[in-house]
């Protein structure tokens, strides 16, 4: 079913006041973050464009420079390689592939200025994420962040926005807030269907693709000659030796993997 359009205009208006911009938010783009003590963390990116989801316009994130449990880090790395390409528009656009994780082959509107930037989290997540924005946009950028109320009741979701170098609760309507929350759920759930994509990709693949010079014909003589993978586990360095095409120095880089 389509959202009503006039409910969808009156939502953005009531964003606009709520955020008190100059002008109605066109385009509204939220962030989370989706990991497990640290591992497998995806970041995730949403477009909402009239109040409505731009999926061409998602990306997700695999994070890279941060190790353990650090949302704010991780945020940070994500805002970074979004808005780092921002000013040099489309000629940078080859290179974003590299960095991003994502479903689609097009790259989206890198070279857009959102009105707002929304980030799924408190306090502690619109500050990390103003001292990436701030420095990267060359124009005055309206930040919120949209934390989960006490008992995780929705009701009691609050907002909180950072303009001119001041951070503030915000008074949101029942209209605004209900937009905002939407954006924040789907940005949530689209971080965590990258993270157990994730997930389930690593535990899909095999040990034996971590080694270094261990290609698809040699771990397949590794399985064939041993009959599993427990059994490569609990091999010497000799008895992997013998294994057709297994040089003695590669069973040595295989054992000392398992060990």
């Amino acid at each position: 079913k389509q959202p009503d359009s006039g409910l969808l205009e009156t939502g953005m208006v009531e964003v606009q006041e709520a955020l008190s911009l100059p002008r109605l938010p066109r385009r509204i783009e939220c962030y989370d973050i989706s990991n497990i003590q640290g591992t497998n963390a995806v970041g995730s990116m949403v477009v909402f464009e009239n109040g409505k989801p731009n999926t061409s316009d998602y990306r997700r994130f695999k994070i890279k420079a941060v190790e353990g449990v650090d949302d704010y880090s991780m945020m940070r790395e994500v805002l970074t390689r979004r808005f780092k390409r921002l000013s040099k528009s489309t000629t940078a656009l080859d290179g974003v592939s590299q960095d991003l994780r994502d479903d689609r082959n097009d790259h989206g509107s890198w070279d857009t200025i959102p009105n707002v930037v929304i980030i799924d989290g408190g306090k502690g997540h619109l500050r990390a994420a103003r001292d990436i924005v701030e420095n990267l946009v060359p124009h005055d950028l309206c930040l919120a962040t949209i934390a989960k109320g006490v008992g995780r009741k929705s009701s009691l979701d609050r907002v909180y926005g950072y303009r001119n170098h001041r951070m503030s609760a915000l008074q949101t309507s029942q209209t605004s807030l209900h937009l905002i929350q939407e954006i924040r759920d789907e940005a949530h759930r689209f971080a965590i269907t990258g993270h157990r994509r994730r997930r389930s990709r690593r535990r899909t693949r095999s040990p034996l693709e971590q080694i270094s010079g261990v290609g698809s014909k040699r771990r397949q003589s590794l399985l064939r000659y041993f009959g599993g993978l427990k059994a490569i586990e609990h091999a010497s360095v000799d008895e992997l030796s013998r294994a057709p095409g297994i040089s003695r120095n590669l069973a040595s880089r295989v054992y000392q993997y398992f060990h």
